[in-house]
């Protein structure tokens, strides 16, 4: 099985994660890092308000928060997040993700 190119040129250089990707208004912004058969590297920019509506995955995930405030919903469960703060949604668990201000999240899914 042929794997997939990645989207991040540079793979082997230092970078911070927050300066990948830029706040737009009105909208979600994602850049895939690296996109693999085991998994998903993908960094997020959410403007304040913006939000993905409940989902589920087939594979677990750890998100990593590198700016702002966000509420994180699994499985019913509310979770207010802030810089700094990392959290992990099972696989197949009813998930999704509000920014309470401008919001920026590292996501590493696990295939």
């Amino acid at each position: 099985m042929e794997e997939k190119k990645d989207n991040f040129e540079g793979l082997d250089r230092v970078f911070k994660l927050p300066e990948l990707i830029n706040y737009q208004e009105g909208a979600v912004v994602s850049k895939t890092l690296l996109d693999k058969d085991s998994g998903t590297l993908t960094v997020f920019a959410f403007d304040q308000g913006q939000k993905l509506s409940e989902h589920t995955a087939p594979h677990d995930a750890l998100i990593q928060v590198l700016d702002g405030e966000g509420k994180i919903t699994i499985g019913g469960v509310e979770h207010n997040v802030l810089k700094g703060d990392s959290i992990t949604m099972p696989a197949d668990i009813p998930h999704a993700v509000e920014a309470l201000t401008q919001f920026k999240m590292f996501l590493i899914m696990i295939r």
